[in-house]
């Protein structure tokens, strides 16, 4: 489940947020929150989400800063010095992992590109500088400005990608949502399938883009009529959670494979082929067969929020 923009927004939960859960709960359904937004922790996550009221356990939170971890310690094992644009959260967290975020004067092995609210001018043309020679180049998330309640634009990491490429002529491996190894590795760590998944979310390029790839069930949140909402090729399409609450509950199922055959609005076929016919989504989950478990590779304490 995406959280900002679908559990909340900013500072704001709404209001169908902790309703759903429970209802999730009272019928069996496990959930995990994912989010790309790389600048907070996952304890920071766990943490914010304490505030609202909401207790989960760590391994119902993952990021894309996990996912990071993942592919570099499982692909490259080599790249420990880092040439880092991100928040001071961001590379701390890296760092508690075994990584080192080098400094302006020394060689990196790569360079990984995140969600800064601090970014210097100074600091981009450095890492810009090592991409354009060949360092191996990873991002932690595609989104091109993120979520506020505030009266302003919150440049986010696509939007520094989509810079560095046009200086580089070079793109990253991006490890946030649409990869579909972020939900693979969810689904193996809680033993379902992807026919027994759902990917809840608000923004079609990620969160459903994710699912298709992930060959998951799709839960689009939008205010408007499927059939408004240009390019929509999501399997449900909802106003909010109590929307998509009720459909569960209607159909009496634990299982979000039946759930999908209620079709919101003008979904279902029509929108199944315009995944398949996508040479953007990836496939089905095959993927998930030859990747290896991150929590293999990513190794910190599980705790339970309860306090």
């Amino acid at each position: 489940m995406d959280m900002d923009g679908t559990i909340y927004r900013g500072e704001e939960l709404f209001p169908t947020t902790l309703p759903f859960l429970r209802r999730l709960e009272s019928l069996g359904i496990g959930y995990t929150f994912l989010t790309n937004n790389s600048s907070r922790s996952v304890d920071d996550y766990i943490e914010y989400l304490y505030k609202f009221g909401i207790r989960i356990r760590r391994k119902q939170m993952f990021t894309s800063t996990l996912n990071a971890v993942a592919f570099l310690k499982s692909g490259h094992p080599a790249s420990k010095r880092l040439f880092m644009i991100g928040t001071e959260v961001f590379r701390r967290e890296m760092e508690e992992y075994g990584f080192h975020d080098v400094n302006m004067t020394d060689e990196p092995d790569a360079v990984v590109t995140a969600f800064d609210t601090a970014l210097s001018y100074e600091r981009l043309c450095k890492a810009a500088w090592w991409i354009k020679r060949g360092k191996l180049w990873i991002a932690t998330h595609p989104d091109t400005e993120c979520p506020t309640e505030r009266d302003t634009t919150l440049i986010d990491c696509g939007s520094i990608i989509a810079c560095l490429e046009k200086f580089s002529g070079l793109s990253p491996v991006v490890l946030g949502k649409p990869n579909p190894e972020i939900l693979c590795e969810i689904m193996r760590r809680n033993g379902v399938a992807p026919e027994e998944t759902a990917m809840c979310g608000d923004r079609l390029y990620t969160d459903l883009r994710l699912a298709a790839n992930a060959g998951v069930t799709g839960v689009l949140i939008s205010p408007d009529p499927p059939e408004k909402i240009p390019g929509n090729f999501a399997d449900i399409t909802v106003t909010d959670l109590e929307e998509f609450g009720k459909q569960i509950s209607l159909a009496k199922c634990g299982k979000l494979e039946n759930c999908g055959k209620l079709r919101s609005g003008k979904n279902g076929n029509q929108n199944a082929d315009k995944r398949k016919s996508d040479d953007r989504s990836g496939g089905d989950a095959k993927g998930c067969k030859e990747t290896k478990r991150i929590e293999k590779v990513i190794e910190k304490p599980d705790y339970s929020t309860a306090r």
